[in-house]
């Protein structure tokens, strides 16, 4: 089959998976003719998604998320005012996902939590059909239950992770543990790239770290102030760093590189993170106790999830030595690196779709109210 990818290009996580897929899908005989990845003047596509993904990668105007002055949290109201101001640009950006859609001529295409494929096919009505894959997706499950936050946040997240689907075919929720299917989600094992799965984790000295906003330095810098005998590697995304900014002698940051990323997890000691799905799953099969300090509601869910899934405890800020104190009672839950064995079993039989199968997801199965503990 010929399939197109079309990408949300904030952060790590669905970049990641689109590598894992294409991965998959070559292994397979199949091809990717071409895939489109979501950038702002906020966002850019980091390197190591353009070595890995071996087939022609276009940008496009999408969405993003404004963060707070000090560049950690998000802010929900502004992050909406903004995007609405930039309603001409995607436009623009639907009518060349639109063009480039019918001009690929695929079979399938697969998108990665991009909202503006959801407008795409909710207006412009493509004629080849679609499925979605991302985490969010089991936000609409009806046995998913979210954390204790602020209802209207999570409705806001609700109604965009909707429109990202608008008109889908399929649904695949990438989840940390089974889950039951439903007539329009089907629960998967999430995305692991090759690489992660042929690592043999190993006990290092230091603690990783990946902040999805650099203004979560200073955190760490007042931690780091306070406990110089930790061995700390912290990954983030600052345009004006070096590939490596070594502080001392036990704190160096690092740009977003995905093979350096693997390596260090693999042999690290913890994980602290800002509540990416797909670092948590990276750390949970290599069986490393991890703290999410999450930047955003969705994340917030993230973490919620994960905490319940044995990966760990979140926390409110990098303050490592609640990180320290969790690791003597960390259990690894090998129940998920079975979970994930399935994966490719699983995705390659569930991904054929009929020519005629275009339906409106949205109307189906999805649940209206906020389950919560």
């Amino acid at each position: 089959m010929k399939y197109m990818f079309i990408v949300q290009g904030e952060g790590r996580g669905h970049l990641t998976q689109a590598i894992s897929m294409y991965e998959m899908l070559t292994r397979n005989g199949d091809e990717v003719k071409e895939t489109l990845v979501g950038a702002s003047a906020l966002l850019s596509v980091p390197p190591f998604f353009l070595a890995k993904m071996k087939c022609p990668v276009s940008t496009f105007n999408s969405s993003c998320f404004l963060f707070s002055p000090k560049n950690r949290k998000s802010m929900f109201f502004k992050s909406i005012l903004y995007n609405l101001r930039k309603l001409p640009v995607y436009v623009e950006s639907i009518r060349f996902i639109k063009r480039r859609i019918d001009e690929n001529d695929v079979d399938l295409v697969i998108n990665f939590y991009e909202v503006l494929t959801g407008l795409t096919y909710a207006f412009t009505r493509p004629k080849t059909p679609y499925v979605c894959i991302a985490h969010q997706y089991l936000f609409c499950h009806p046995d998913f239950v979210f954390p204790r936050k602020n209802r209207l946040q999570l409705a806001g997240l609700l109604l965009f992770t909707r429109l990202t689907c608008m008109r889908a075919s399929r649904l695949f929720a990438l989840s940390f543990r089974e889950m039951r299917n439903t007539d329009s989600i089907c629960v998967v094992p999430p995305l692991m790239r090759a690489e992660v799965l042929r690592k043999t984790p190993t006990r290092g000295n230091y603690i990783l770290g990946y902040m999805l906003n650099a203004g979560f330095s200073e955190q760490v810098l007042d931690w780091h102030c306070k406990h110089r005998d930790v061995l700390l590697h912290f990954f983030r995304d600052q345009k004006d760093d070096p590939e490596e900014l070594q502080i001392d002698e036990t704190l160096t940051f690092h740009q977003l590189d995905d093979t350096n990323f693997l390596n260090r997890m693999a042999d690290c000691r913890a994980y602290a993170s800002t509540g990416g799905f797909e670092s948590i799953c990276e750390a949970l099969y290599l069986q490393k106790p991890v703290m999410m300090i999450p930047a955003h509601i969705e994340q917030e869910c993230n973490a919620f999830d994960a905490v319940n899934s044995g990966a760990g405890i979140a926390a409110d800020r990098f303050d490592l030595s609640n990180l320290l104190e969790f690791l003597p009672s960390y259990q690894p839950n090998m129940t998920f690196v079975d979970w994930v064995n399935k994966g490719s079993f699983m995705f390659i039989n569930n991904l054929s779709i009929e020519e005629d199968a275009n339906e409106t997801v949205i109307e189906g199965d999805y649940k209206l109210g906020i389950a919560r503990k």
